[in-house]
């Protein structure tokens, strides 16, 4: 088994194992937190993830965002890359790669430009963290695929997550682009 499925397991076992109010406590802080942070409120579109599994909650943040008038775009996996399309609902999301709520991929899809990412913010998963902000995905790369062809968003970028995700070391390769800030509950 390598570093990184040795850290994957050993993280996802953790945060598998947290009770609901922990749950519940690291999600309202998260909400709070991104809907208070200067980017958001600086922001027109906001990326965001659908939660999955046992990551951190995002469907408050998401209805919120859409009740506030951001355009809101979810990730959807389109072959081997990632791309982002707008949702009004959390109603509209299909059930796509991995079992994971995403688009139906009919709706206006988010086109980078430098100019639009000034006013984008992107909130992002992991499964683990380091201090140096280095991210350990599920493996697969679609993130640092896509931020490679946005280079704008890499400095309005937030990896979200819990405290238990935090590690020692997140081996890096070079490939691998960190998220501008990585906040913790």
């Amino acid at each position: 088994m390598t570093e990184k499925s040795l850290i994957r397991r050993n993280v996802l076992e953790m945060r598998d194992a947290m009770t609901d109010s922990e749950r519940m406590k690291a999600t309202f802080l998260m909400t709070d937190r991104i809907l208070g942070h200067q980017w958001y409120y600086l922001s027109d579109a906001v990326l965001l993830f659908a939660s999955f599994g046992s990551e951190i909650d995002t469907n408050e943040l998401i209805t919120e965002s859409i009740r506030q008038g951001k355009k809101v775009y979810l990730p959807k996996v389109c072959g081997d890359e990632m791309r982002f399309f707008r949702v009004q609902s959390l109603d509209e999301l299909v059930e796509g790669y991995k079992g994971i709520r995403e688009p139906d991929g009919t709706s206006e899809e988010y086109v980078y430009t430098d100019e639009n990412a000034l006013t984008t913010l992107l909130i992002m998963p992991g499964v683990a963290f380091d201090e140096l902000r280095n991210r350990l995905g599920y493996g697969k790369g679609f993130y640092d695929r896509f931020l490679s062809k946005c280079p704008g968003l890499q400095i309005r970028s937030i990896a979200v997550g819990y405290k238990c995700q935090q590690v020692d070391e997140v081996p890096a390769a070079d490939s691998d682009i960190k998220p501008y800030q990585v906040l913790l509950f």
